[in-house]
């Protein structure tokens, strides 16, 4: 048993998806860090908050920085942040514009916006993903609609209804999480020590519009003590995995039955040669159950007390890489799942 199964060397191949799991690297923050810091100090010389050659210098430094990890480790360890021995660092890199660095954000500012940064790609993935699954259910549809199959509800037999109606089900709530996948806009997050940007005066609002511009990002104002931007996108998780989950299930009854549906590549068994085990729909519905327990830890972080919370922010750093992780890696397996099955209702006689 591992502490952390998506990434553990052997349960990674049933649990885990790189694709999705390279998003949350510590190489991949550092890198949306170091974005956020070089297109701050192209947006504060714009506004004239600092001058245009050390912008120069600082995009300069973020381009060639190298992070010393030890370092990294043993000052988040006392500070209970990575930004500020990695603003150290940058400092040191950038030399004589050392000063112009980091200059109005505050830790959070860095962490949340690198998060968006990564988040936002991940949802462009994730739509992808959705539409090669939906694309294969309509072919198995074209293949197999009209054959029938026996209507189960309460898990037991009911009226007999056609292929096309199962394929429905699964189908239907796609198209509705790609619109929202495709409609989400990541903000960037940038209020200074207590949301107020009180160092940039009256050059805070511009100064956020440019670096929202300079980094793709919604241009909104701060919400570090409002979670409901990150509650939102884990409810989503949450949803997607559990439409992939009740596949999983569906097709896992469907083989216990043992004439509705034929799959290749099953799981074999160390005590019964001959077993196919239904690894894939079963690893769905594990994964679907995990997120949802998820869930309720995001609903919890949602407390932050006054202007930041130190615990309520931990919370989800723990909790929602595992499920953007997870997800990635229902969506992998659905789609695997679903190109493995060669037969759906009554075999033809």
């Amino acid at each position: 048993m591992a502490a952390i199964a998506f990434e553990h060397p052997f349960l990674s191949g049933l649990l885990g998806d790189a694709e999705t799991a390279a998003f949350f690297t510590a190489e991949a923050d550092i890198a949306a860090m170091l974005q956020f810091e070089a297109a701050l100090a192209r947006a504060e010389a714009a506004n004239d908050v600092i001058p245009e050659t050390a912008a120069q210098a600082i995009s300069a430094a973020c381009a060639v920085f190298s992070a010393d990890f030890s370092a990294l480790h043993t000052a988040t360890a006392r500070d209970g942040v990575v930004v500020p021995e990695l603003v150290r660092q940058l400092r040191a890199t950038a030399g004589e514009v050392a000063r112009h660095v980091h200059v109005g954000a505050t830790s959070q500012d860095v962490i949340d916006t690198s998060l968006m940064l990564r988040l936002k790609p991940v949802a462009f993935l994730f739509t992808t993903r959705l539409a090669a699954i939906e694309l294969r259910i309509g072919e198995l549809q074209q293949a197999f609609g009209d054959r029938p199959l026996m209507g189960r509800t309460r898990m037991q037999a009911a009226i007999p209804i056609t292929v096309a109606d199962r394929l429905r089900a699964w189908r239907a709530p796609f198209d509705g999480y790609r619109e929202t996948l495709t409609r989400l806009r990541f903000p960037l997050q940038f209020g200074g020590a207590a949301g107020t940007l009180e160092k940039l005066g009256d050059k805070a609002a511009a100064v956020r519009s440019s670096l929202a511009q300079e980094l793709g990002l919604v241009d909104i104002q701060q919400w570090q003590s409002q979670r409901t931007i990150i509650a939102e996108f884990a409810g989503l998780l949450g949803m997607v995995s559990g439409t992939l989950g009740k596949f999983g299930q569906d097709v896992a009854l469907m083989a216990q039955a043992g004439d509705e549906i034929a799959l290749t590549g099953g799981g074999g068994s160390s005590a019964i040669a001959h077993k196919q085990n239904p690894v894939a729909a079963e690893t769905l519905v594990a994964l679907a159950r995990f997120n949802a327990t998820q869930v309720s830890a995001i609903h919890h972080s949602m407390v932050h007390e006054q202007e930041r919370s130190g615990a309520s922010w931990t919370l989800e750093w723990l909790v929602l890489p595992q499920m953007a992780i997870a997800t990635g890696a229902a969506l992998r397996i659905s789609h695997e799942l679903a190109n493995k099955i060669e037969r759906l209702g009554k075999a033809d006689t």
